[in-house]
């Protein structure tokens, strides 16, 4: 008869191994950075999995805490890197460059946050979506509390979710304009809006701002810091 685990980390090795050997034949790939586990899985098996998750004995997920989406585009590149900065000093400025990302396959990631409340275990799950068609099989029939998460992924970044009963925006205004948690959702919006006192009404029209991300300003070198620097005269 095998032990129970007792410490946190034996339990957490367990869930590890046991991860392993129910999804690597599903494509399935667990990693732990931090104490913390993360199982990405391919797309297409994402209902298949998460109604494992949440009836299989040694998991018992029985919440989904959270849906999020995170987009990858420009992953890793700094907006902040300029070829230099003025004559004077005191300031400088970047252009935003808005990279095309294609049909990446890794565009975009749906993650879920799991928790099981019986086994006192939590778990990410991750699968990763194509920009062309960033779509993934709706859990609300697993996780009935996952219905206005997936609409906040949809209204946010325009993630699809395949079978969800009434999939529209929760947050911006039904007449919205693109999804802004996009990385090449410019800061500025696509629209600026204004009351028209002739039309008596909230109108929209074309943003008249120029975007720019302003960086730091530039810190040279100043003698008048630097040890035995001071005034002449000055006291020592």
């Amino acid at each position: 008869m095998t032990a129970k685990p007792s410490t946190p980390m034996e339990r957490l090795e367990q869930l590890e191994n046991g991860l392993r050997s129910a999804f690597a034949a599903l494509g399935g790939e667990v990693s732990r950075h931090r104490g913390e586990l993360t199982l990405t899985i391919p797309r297409e098996r994402v209902r298949e999995v998460m109604a494992r998750l949440r009836d299989g004995p040694a998991f018992r997920f029985d919440e989904c805490m959270d849906v999020c989406g995170v987009d990858y585009l420009a992953y890793g590149e700094s907006e902040w890197t300029t070829a230099g900065a003025s004559s004077s000093g005191f300031g400088r400025a970047a252009e935003r460059e808005r990279p095309d990302a294609g049909d990446g396959e890794r565009r975009f990631a749906v993650v879920y946050h799991l928790l099981s409340v019986a086994l006192n275990q939590r778990l990410r799950v991750k699968a990763y979506l194509d920009a062309a068609e960033p779509i993934v099989d709706s859990v609300i029939d697993i996780w009935r509390g996952v219905d206005w998460f997936e609409r906040e992924a949809f209204d946010m970044l325009g993630i699809l979710f395949a079978g969800h009963p009434d999939l529209r925006r929760i947050l911006t205004d039904y007449g919205f304009v693109g999804h802004p948690f996009r990385k090449d959702f410019p800061l500025s919006g696509h629209v600026e809006m204004r009351y028209d006192p002739e039309q008596q009404r909230v109108v929209y029209e074309p943003v008249t701002v120029e975007p720019r991300v302003l960086v730091p300003r530039v810190i040279r070198e100043d003698n008048r810091y630097e040890p035995g620097a001071g005034p002449a005269g000055a006291a020592g």
